[in-house]
Parts: structure tokens; C-alpha cells; sequence
């Protein structure tokens, strides 16, 4: 009877102990949430470049030689690099020189865009740019904000950092990293999980490319579209509509909010078509181009990206909005090898 009640006894304590452990190691993840979120995103840039740095080591160099991963990693980080460097070269100049005229013009298309508001009823008071700078709050108040903001900013710009630095440390570690993961597991199941990750990479491998094509043909045929309607200040709008596409749902729309603005200080029927063009343009992209593009390059449904995207936004907003797709793509490649290996057994 003893021994019966001091194993009901332990068995008690190891399942409070169990419930401990399991309330501490959840409160840590919370607490660092933030920190797993950008290993996260980190994990997903290294994905997404592994395959073309796979590809580039199998490369002969002059000889027999092939290029070292390190070299390899170098190479793309200094392509995408070029790349941006050389869109800066043909995108700034002209993007200075309609910035400086919008900023010149400001005033006048605030007053046509009243105009046209009090003309409506949506809108009668008036207010110029002076009054706006006017309006803003006291030296102290001002002095919190702006400590904010920088204190942000440079968060935001360390966040970054971390983002583009800590891929290239797990490209060059890859092989590391996976051995040590293998070793987690039984030696059976060791080729199964090595298969695994290698569809990851390539599925991620392939959101990235889809994403960029995404974003540079949303970027060229905004600008392209505000050009013929004669919508000054394109360039820049174009600009905005491609980095806009990176951000799924609300991005396309608030990089819409300025085009159409600044078409209403032209006239009415600019920005009447300026609307009905991006409305065009983003029903083609989220129904047709994001969905089928998705599908045709990474493998996911159609409708498994849409339902990505909800659930993603819901979770972490905007940055669960860009991860939803490759993270379905991740999960659909477990699960069909789960399926798959459960249907071999």
C-alpha cells in the first residue's frame, strides 16, 4: 500500500514539475518573441538564398577548382548589392528632381486638393503648411518625440542589420547546423529529414524570386500607368507601389493613398482613373498573379495562400502577412512528407 501511494506521489510531483517547466519555457519564448521573430526571418533570407548559392558552388572555377560557400555567399550579397546600387543609379536622379518639385508645389496642390474637397462637402476648413508646422506640439513635447522616433529608428536600423548579417553566418555554417540537427534524430529517419530541408530551401528559394518579380513588375507598371494618365511625380509613385507589393493587402493600398492624391491636384477625372486603374491592378495581383505565381513557383494552392495570408496578418500583422507564404510553403513540405512517409509504413 506504501509503495503504491509513494509512486502515486512521485507521479504527482514529476507532472507539477512538468507543468513548470512547461508555464517557464512558454513565459521565456513570449518574453523573447521579438528575438525569435528576426531568427526567423533570418532563417527564412538564408533559405531563400540557398539554392542559388548551391547552385554557384558547383561552378568549376579556372582549373578544377569550385568556389568555397563562403565566395559564394560574397557573390550574391555583392550581386544584390550591385543590383541596388545600379536601380539607385537610374531611379535617384530623377526621383530628386520630381521629389524637389512635389515639395515646391506642395502648397498649391494642398489648395487644389481643398478646393476640390470643399467643392464636395467632404471638407470645408483650410489649413496650409505653415499652420501645419505650427500646429505642432511645444519644444518639450517635440524634444520627446523626435528622442522617440530616433530611438526607434535606430532600433528599427539594428533590427535590420541583424537581418541582413545573421543569414550569411547560417549560409556559411549550413552544413553545421544541418549535421547537428540530423544528429537529434534517429539514424533511420536522418535521410528523411535531410530531404525535408532541402525542399524548404527550394520552396523558399522560390517565394523569394516570385516575390521580387512581383514587386518590380507591380513597381514598372504603376509607374508606367501614372505616365500615361499624366500623373506628375511617377517615379517616385512607382517607387512606392513596388515597395508596397512586399507588404500583402495593406501595402498596394497605402502606396496607392499618395498616387491618388496627387492625381486630384491635376483634376477630378485623373484621379477617378487613377483609382480605377490601381483598384484594376491590385484585383489582378491578388487574384490572379499572387495566387497563381505562388502556385507556379512554390507549389502552394491558391487557396492555401490566401488563407496564409489571413491567418499570418492575424497573428503578426503586417510582418505575418510577408512571412505567411513561405511559412505555408514550410509547412505543406512537413506535411507532405509526413503523408507521404505514413503512407509508406
Amino acid at each position: 500500500m506504501s509503495v503504491t501511494r509513494h509512486g502515486d506521489e512521485r507521479l504527482i510531483t514529476r507532472g507539477v514539475v512538468t507543468l513548470l517547466v512547461g508555464v517557464v519555457a512558454l513565459w521565456a519564448l513570449y518574453s523573447i518573441r521579438g528575438s525569435l521573430l528576426v531568427i526567423y526571418v533570418s532563417g527564412v533570407l538564408a533559405l531563400g538564398f540557398s539554392p542559388v548559392i548551391r547552385s554557384l558552388e558547383r561552378q568549376k572555377l579556372l582549373g578544377t577548382g569550385r568556389l568555397p560557400r563562403w565566395a559564394a555567399i560574397l557573390v550574391v550579397y555583392f550581386g544584390l548589392l550591385a543590383i541596388v546600387a545600379g536601380s539607385l543609379a537610374l531611379i535617384l536622379p530623377p526621383l530628386f528632381t520630381q521629389a524637389a518639385q512635389l515639395w515646391q508645389e506642395l502648397p498649391e496642390a494642398i489648395r487644389r486638393t481643398q478646393a476640390w474637397l470643399a467643392e464636395r462637402g467632404i471638407a470645408t476648413g483650410k489649413w496650409t503648411v505653415n499652420e501645419a508646422v505650427n500646429a505642432l506640439p511645444g519644444s518639450g513635447a517635440a524634444v520627446s518625440v523626435i528622442l522617440g522616433a530616433l530611438q526607434t529608428a535606430v532600433g528599427a536600423i539594428g533590427t535590420v542589420v541583424v537581418i541582413l548579417v545573421l543569414p550569411y553566418y547560417l549560409l556559411v555554417e549550413a552544413d553545421t547546423l544541418q549535421s547537428g540537427v540530423l544528429k537529434l534524430f534517429p539514424q533511420e529517419h536522418r535521410p528523411w529529414i535531410a530531404r525535408m530541408t532541402g525542399d524548404v530551401a527550394h520552396k523558399v528559394g522560390a517565394w523569394l524570386n516570385g516575390q521580387l518579380l512581383l514587386s518590380v513588375g507591380i513597381g514598372l507598371t504603376a509607374s508606367l500607368g501614372l505616365w500615361l494618365l499624366g500623373v506628375p511625380y511617377f517615379y517616385v509613385l512607382g517607387l512606392l507601389a513596388a515597395l508596397g507589393e512586399f507588404v500583402p493587402i495593406v501595402g498596394p493600398i497605402v502606396a496607392a493613398i499618395p498616387a491618388v492624391l496627387v492625381a486630384a491636384s491635376v483634376s477630378t477625372t485623373t484621379a477617378l482613373l487613377v483609382v480605377i486603374y490601381f483598384s484594376v491592378q491590385q484585383f489582378i495581383e491578388g487574384n490572379i498573379l499572387v495566387p497563381k505565381l505562388m502556385e507556379r513557383q512554390v507549389g502552394v494552392s491558391a487557396w492555401s495562400v490566401v488563407v496564409a495570408l489571413l491567418i499570418g496578418s492575424e497573428l503578426l500583422g503586417v510582418v505575418g502577412a510577408i512571412l505567411a507564404v513561405p511559412s505555408a510553403a514550410i509547412v505543406q513540405v512537413f506535411l507532405q512528407e509526413y503523408l507521404d512517409r505514413d503512407a509508406e509504413d
